[in-house]
């Protein structure tokens, strides 16, 4: 949620603060805001809306000039998404500005505290109080005296702070430093030449340096143009590595597409491929996971498997459970992350939880995997950003390697976990009782998968004619059996993220337990009726629909031609074994979504009320 950026260096410090916000507009589009330090004095302009209509206000204000300066695009979490709540916020004399992610938890308090103190909010947000509080440090401290410095009066102010936070720090009164911090929310600093680029997301960094340091939890850096400092918020110094990021600024561009949910959708060939790249022995019929190869001792006493995600990594995670009680024979639960990490799971022994992640930040589903480490599981990762956090604090783990996804909507993050998913499945099968003849079919089969959606993604223009005759209809249904339920779920999922049609996943056999009365005329019911085991039961669900004068909308397997006969369209994939089939049967269903919303005017990649990365409860 949200974007920060912060900027020391020999550049002016405006233009790359907006770059930098509208690298990271994805991340929260609700107001944005700049402040840069020109000598011992702040110039401070924020809005609501979008960077343009920042653009625009500080055109209209004149140059912000300095070399050093702090910026911020919010998602509304405590207050309206109006000017006044805009980051950044600033202290009673406008002398410490503050951008702030995460939530502040005992906000209602410190502000009773700080009022009572003699300071004036002006805002609804929770982050005014940790101005405020740096404020109160900086003239009084605990007793009476002050701290001497910005970065001692930051550090005392976040020992009175719970909740989380990634907080970038100015102070006219030192104008040559950035005070920076975080927990629970994820922070890098970009170290170029005489120069730092500070942001919450690797793609606001990319155009000055791919050196990254990331900060962990309660570490801080004291950011100038001669250096830079890291420490823990008790002072301790701490040394860090500087890494690379893999991501180049090509990959964050559209690339001649009208949007990047739309780039990512037609990339998914190419990210597929990369996710199954050097991790299956074509020669040997095996697969190669290095991530997992110190531990592989542990994985093979493995006896459950918990799986946690959100969203659309949630579903992946549903079809995972069915890979990995098909295929490596492990009992598996899937749980949403937000109610794990609260309900005191029973862990048992030799046992793992698998988190799914593309950011590797997700608040819910890292607070999870803590949970599982201290009940004594193995905590796994599946993630796309290299360096994030969940990488960092899982036993082991494999990424995805898509690249940036940019759109909101999540579509090649989507396969590239169903595939690590499916390979991570095929390895403990093959160490348990799957034979070499069913795991050598199974990787030939999966490496055929990416050519096979090329097939699938030619039939975009059909597929946006189907959604131009449906987008009006304001109620859908979409319906799958076995491994198709979870695909179900996010084409559902999809559907409502981006053209805010409401949209139900079902597995087919329930629809005739209460949402059939849904059934009106002309209502689009999507079956997802691929060959399988249940595949006479999904027809015969079909013509239940069609009976009540439904719009049957069916994906279907290529040269099944009898589908024809009860449907109102067909989308045709191509052939493959059951369990990869969700690899073809969702991009269908993405490209529905996606055509859906262009035909009804919404914003594809910056649909309302939504970010990218939840890094808040």
């Amino acid at each position: 949620m949200c974007g920060i950026v912060g900027y020391v260096g020999s550049k002016q410090a405006t233009g790359v603060l907006l770059e930098g916000l509208k690298r990271l507009e994805y991340r929260g589009y609700d107001s944005a805001g700049v402040c840069v330090c020109d000598g011992d004095e702040l110039t401070m302009a924020k809005c609501p809306g979008r960077i343009a209509n920042l653009e625009e206000r500080i055109k209209r204000i004149g140059c912000v000039g300095g070399t050093i300066g702090i910026a911020h695009t919010r998602w509304a979490t405590h207050g309206a998404p109006n000017e006044v709540n805009a980051h950044p916020h600033a202290d009673c004399n406008e002398r410490i500005a503050l951008v702030h992610n995460g939530i502040i938890e005992n906000y209602a308090t410190l502000k009773t505290f700080l009022t009572e103190k003699g300071h004036t909010f002006l805002s609804d947000t929770d982050t005014e109080v940790l101005v405020h509080l740096i404020e109160e440090f900086l003239a009084n401290g605990h007793n009476g005296t002050g701290c001497p410095t910005l970065e001692e009066a930051v550090q005392a102010a976040l020992h009175e702070v719970s909740g989380t936070y990634g907080l970038a720090v100015l102070s006219a009164e030192e104008p040559q430093k950035l005070i920076v911090a975080r927990r629970g929310s994820p922070l890098i600093l970009g170290v170029g030449k005489d120069e730092y680029v500070v942001a919450s997301d690797a793609s606001a960094i990319l155009e000055h340096t791919a050196n990254v340091v990331y900060l962990n939890d309660n570490e801080m850096a004291v950011v100038g143009r001669d250096g830079m400092r890291t420490m823990t918020i008790d002072n301790v110094p701490v040394t860090k590595e500087v890494s690379q990021i893999e991501w180049s600024l090509e990959q964050i561009a559209k690339g001649g597409y009208e949007h990047f949910m739309l780039k990512e959708i037609m990339e998914q060939p190419e990210s597929s491929a990369q996710a199954i790249g050097g991790r299956l022995d074509m020669r040997e019929m095996q697969v190669v996971l290095g991530g997992f190869a110190q531990h592989m001792r542990d994985m093979r006493k493995i006896r459950k498997l918990y799986v946690v995600g959100c969203g659309t990594a949630w579903h992946a995670g549903l079809v995972g459970e069915y890979l990995f009680e098909d295929l490596a024979k492990i009992p598996t639960e899937v749980e949403y992350a937000s109610e794990f990490r609260y309900r005191n799971p029973i862990i048992e022994d030799n046992s793992a939880v698998i988190a799914i992640s593309q950011s590797g930040e997700t608040a819910d589903t890292l607070a999870a995997i803590r949970e599982a480490c201290e009940k004594g599981a193995m905590a796994l990762g599946i993630v796309n950003a290299v360096g994030s956090t969940i990488a960092r604090e899982t036993d082991a783990g494999v990424y995805l390697h898509a690249g940036p996804e940019i759109g909101v909507a999540s579509t090649k993050a989507f396969t590239s976990q169903v595939i690590v998913e499916t390979l991570i499945a095929l390895m403990l099968g093959r160490g348990r009782y799957m034979s070499q003849t069913s795991m050598s079919h199974y990787i030939t089969e999966l490496a055929a998968i990416p050519e096979k959606m090329k097939a699938v993604l030619e039939q975009s223009g059909k597929i946006k004619d189907i959604a131009e005759r449906c987008c009006n209809r304001e109620n859908w249904l979409f319906l799958g059996r076995g491994y198709q339920y979870p695909i179900a779920l996010e084409g559902a999922l999809k559907l409502k993220e981006i053209s805010y049609i409401h949209a139900e996943g079902l597995p087919a056999a329930e629809m005739k337990h209460g949402p059939i009365a849904l059934i009106t005329d002309g209502m689009p019911v999507v079956f997802i009726a691929t060959r399988m085991g249940t595949y006479d039961k999904v027809v015969g669900n079909i013509e239940e629909v069609r009976a009540r004068k439904g719009y049957t909308i069916t994906i279907a397997t290529e040269a099944d031609t009898e589908i024809e006969t009860y449907s109102d369209e067909v989308i045709y994939v191509p052939d493959c074994p059951v369990p990869l089939a969700p690899l073809l049967t969702v991009i269908p269903l993405q490209l529905l979504a996606y055509h859906a919303a262009v035909a009804r005017g919404c914003n594809v990649d910056k649909p309302r009320n939504l970010a990218k990365s939840v890094t808040v409860e």
